[in-house]
């Protein structure tokens, strides 16, 4: 009986062998789905026009069909309003870029955000100016 009692031991051990890892790893598996996971954070946002009231398009320009388009990089503060605008590409006419300049400096932006907070950023703002058809009335002291 002793022989048979001493082989009994030897194949229970290599079984104990392989089950004690195992069970470390669930118990360590468990412990990490019951901790608490932080949500992510969410994804950052880009600025988006809200309010945008169309430039002045000086009437000699109008009247006299000269049009274009200005492309203003524009830096916005947090609260989604430009700090600082500067002429990227000239429509060609200053007077006209003048004008686009003037009036992006009060439009109103909804803010980029970063994780979830209204944040600084940049963009690019085109403004186009196209000639009024029919000409304003105005025009005939122009031509």
């Amino acid at each position: 009986m002793s022989g048979s009692h001493s082989t009994m031991q030897r194949r229970k051990w290599p079984i104990a062998g392989l089950l004690l890892p195992l069970a470390a790893v669930l118990v360590a598996a468990c412990q990490q789905s019951t901790q608490p996971q932080e949500p992510a954070p969410p994804a950052p946002t880009q600025p988006m026009a809200q309010e945008t009231p169309p430039p002045d398009y000086p009437p000699e320009y109008a009247c006299k069909q000269i049009g274009g388009t200005t492309v203003l990089n524009v830096s916005l503060a947090a609260n989604g309003f430009p700090v600082q605008i500067v002429v990227f590409k000239s429509s060609g006419t200053k007077a006209l870029d003048d004008s686009a300049v003037t009036a992006v400096k009060g439009w109103k932006f909804r803010p980029a955000t970063v994780r979830g907070a209204p944040a600084p950023s940049k963009l690019q703002v085109p403004v186009t100016f196209s000639p009024p058809n029919p000409p304003p009335d105005e025009c005939n002291q122009y031509l």
